[in-house]
């Protein structure tokens, strides 16, 4: 089982191979979306296929040889990018292979057609071995000629969800016999950009030129410099070269000041354009940002009010009153722009000195970060009643509705007017229009400030999507925790941002109180020590292997946390690294519901009163209770009262509720938690892994662990994975440019 974290796969199928060349394993799997697959958008794959893109000289491969090859390969790929028209930067990108089939798909099509277009390509599939259930998912990736294409490049089929290169080079066999060896530029090709994806599972947003050429090798690619220059000629892949600083420098052997060390980089061109894309947006703010001035005293007073000496006095006054949600037909009304002396009076007012420090930083730059642990959101908080209360249009978004609501419960906001609803919602609800402030004439939303909560769980694709939707001269408020674990998309944002020191930051110095609070605290810099407990908020169990950790998490589940602390079990969640193994979520959920909600499972494995988790996309996870089930679907009831059918076909990627992992936990906390930690997770542990885990409890934390010293041990030595992005570079080269 390997961790969750990071939009990693989350288990180790059990009798999974390793990366194969063509000579592998011949057949696709039997379903393009399992539920297995549908957590964080991957299959369940071997935690070995990571091999593949990990850098590593291949056996009997002098290390120096090997240095030297990949610096003239990076060479020759920037010399490719260059002579296809970018003079400095990525080649311009072609149509990969099936992409012309995709974009036939945007035609409209009638059913028949459709039926047709099914048909014709389970055929093909059926003809090379692999399950016609494939056929639906390689209709929606190549249209309507998708059996064309598969014919055509039989290593297509690797672009579909769960396959791997074995069942990719076993289908290509079946069509097209002995001609399908291993080093076949088609295949090549697509293993360039399987393994490009894959890393994108693992949150890189680019890798290095040599880890792609290692990983070509360990698959059997017999020129795997041909392979990567092929795939950006063709706009598989684009090419970026960047120059280290720093340590990075130091490592590479850059003492030359003329020429610093430098590395090439590939990219998906999603993921590339996202970032460039996010690093505009984030520059289009700050350069189109204008701050307020006081008016003069004799102005008049129209003039004056809301933003002068009379905003001072108003501030939580009628100007609060009317800062309420805005509505889209008031969307065009003209913007608010609080002087100095307005804003330093909110300052002075805010509630203690980290969030007076937050207001004065957002009075003065259009961007702002802002970190903190649960107990600092009330700063944010606090932000969001002073900028209404100077009558911007402000509003605040986070990840979950769980975030939502206690974000609104916060005091700050608790003293508008009585059935005035808080300018809070989620991302996913303000992104969509489902709520928030409405939209202006020119579609981005009509707002003046925005305070986002949760930042670190931002991918680069989603955040770019966030800094399109903002106006010229927006202000943007990104807070979150440093230390939880990051987005399960690919791409660092909120750690690139920090790093990259682009705009004020504003570290809070409001602790989590508590013997959780304090727990939390010390994991985060390395140290897991014993708290004092003396209301039992902190419970530390170790257990002799997996199945007696799922026994004591049962327990403590069903009896003892609902008995001794009064918390019920449907307030408590068990977390666990992954879903498979001894311990993981299936385990944990088959035992909570024989004991919680017994019953056959009537409903594709659900019945009434089940728990369940939703996850509709990669980190998005809501919970929600099986209310019952008939031949339209399952349907459900979600804590905020709203009800959906899951149609049948679409069920069976739901999970029971009771236990969850870690990463489908952020963004919201449960009055009680229990962490399990089985021995055969080890390997996942993370610092960042705990941190997040053990912060999910509100009033209690229970940890039952098997896995002996490497639970501490994860914490001491082992912080966040690393990752590999290009926000810091592109950042760097904005800032260099406009100096």
């Amino acid at each position: 089982m390997t961790d969750a974290e990071n939009g990693a796969p989350e288990e180790t199928p059990a009798g999974s191979g390793g990366d194969g060349a063509a000579g592998g394993a011949g057949a696709v799997p039997g379903q393009a979306s399992s539920p297995d697959t549908a957590e964080q958008g991957a299959s369940d794959q071997d935690a070995s296929q990571q091999g593949a893109a990990v850098a590593g000289d291949p056996a009997g491969t002098d290390p120096a040889e090997r240095a030297a090859a990949v610096a003239a390969l990076a060479e020759r790929v920037r010399s490719v990018g260059r002579s296809a028209g970018s003079p400095d930067g990525p080649a311009p990108t072609g149509a990969p292979a099936g992409e012309a089939g995709a974009a036939g798909a945007d035609r409209p099509v009638t059913d028949e057609q459709r039926a047709q277009a099914l048909k014709a390509t389970a055929e093909v599939l059926t003809a090379g071995g692999a399950p016609a259930a494939l056929a639906g998912a390689a209709v929606a990736a190549f249209g309507d000629g998708a059996a064309e294409q598969l014919r055509e490049d039989p290593w297509a089929v690797l672009t579909l969800p769960g396959v791997r290169p074995e069942h990719a080079d076993g289908f290509a066999r079946g069509l097209l016999g002995a001609q399908a060896g291993p080093g076949d530029p088609r295949r090549a090709q697509a293993l360039v950009g399987w393994l490009l994806e894959q890393a994108a599972l693992r949150g890189h947003s680019a890798l290095e030129i040599g880890e792609v050429t290692a990983g070509l090798e360990r698959l059997g690619v017999p020129d795997s410099a041909a392979a990567v220059q092929a795939a950006v000629l063709d706009g598989r892949a684009m090419p970026f070269q960047e120059e280290l600083t720093g340590a990075e420098a130091h490592t590479a052997g850059g003492d030359d000041e003329d020429e610093p060390p430098t590395r090439t980089l590939l990219a998906l061109e999603r993921l590339a354009l996202a970032e460039e894309s996010l690093a505009d947006g984030l520059v289009r703010l700050m350069s189109t940002f204008v701050p307020g001035e006081d008016l003069a005293e004799d102005a008049d007073e129209d003039a004056v009010d809301g933003t002068g000496a009379e905003a001072e006095t108003d501030a939580g006054g009628d100007a609060g009153t009317e800062a309420g949600p805005q509505a889209p037909e008031a969307a065009e009304q003209a913007p608010v722009a609080p002087g100095p002396a307005a804003w330093e009076a909110a300052a002075a007012a805010a509630p203690s000195s980290s969030a007076t420090a937050l207001v004065r930083a957002a009075a003065e730059s259009a961007l702002v970060l802002h970190t903190g642990g649960e107990a600092a959101r009330a700063e944010p908080a606090a932000l969001l009643a002073a900028a209404t209360g100077l009558g911007l249009r402000a509003w605040a978004a986070t990840w979950s509705d769980h975030g939502r609501d206690a974000f609104a419960a916060l005091a700050p906001l608790a003293d508008a007017p009585a059935g005035t609803p808080a300018p809070v919602t989620t991302l996913a609800e303000l992104l969509a229009g489902a709520a928030g402030p409405g939209r202006s004439a020119d579609g981005t939303l009509a707002l003046d400030l925005l305070i986002v909560l949760d930042a670190p769980l931002l991918d680069v694709e989603l955040a770019a999507t966030l800094l399109e939707s903002l106006a010229d001269g927006t202000r943007l408020v990104l807070s979150g925790d440093p230390g939880q674990l990051w987005s399960a998309g690919p791409g660092r944002f909120f750690a690139d941002l920090l790093a990259a020191k682009a705009c004020p930051s504003v570290a809070s110095r409001t602790p989590d109180f508590g013997p959780i609070g304090e727990l939390v605290s010390g994991v985060g810099i390395g140290e897991l020590q014993p708290v004092e407990a003396p209301g039992k908020e902190v419970v530390i169990l170790t257990a002799k292997d997996a199945g007696e950790a799922v026994h004591r998490a049962i327990q403590l589940l069903t009896d003892s946390i609902p008995r001794a602390l009064g918390i019920p079990s449907e307030q408590v969640v068990l977390l666990t690294p992954g879903h498979g193994g001894g311990a993981g979520t299936r385990a944990l959920n088959a035992a909570a519901k024989a004991r919680l909600n017994p019953g056959p499972g009537r409903f594709g494995g659900f019945d009434p009163g089940d728990r369940v988790a939703d996850s509709p996309a990669p980190g998005h996870t809501r919970l929600a209770r099986v209310l019952d089930g008939d031949a339209t679907g399952l349907h459900l009831e979600y804590p905020d009262g709203t009800r959906r059918t899951v149609a049948p076909a679409e069920a069976g990627k739901l999970r029971h509720g009771w236990a969850l992992t870690v990463h489908q936990a952020v963004g919201r906390r449960w009055p009680g938690a229990v962490v399990v930690v089985p021995e055969d997770a080890t390997a996942a542990l993370t610092r960042q892994w705990v941190y997040t885990a053990f912060g999910r409890g509100e009033r209690h934390l229970s940890v039952v662990h098997s896995a002996g010293p490497a639970l501490p041990q994860a914490v001491a030595g082992r912080p966040a994975a690393p990752r590999t992005t290009r926000l810091r570079a592109i950042l760097a080269e904005n800032a260099a440019e406009s100096s």
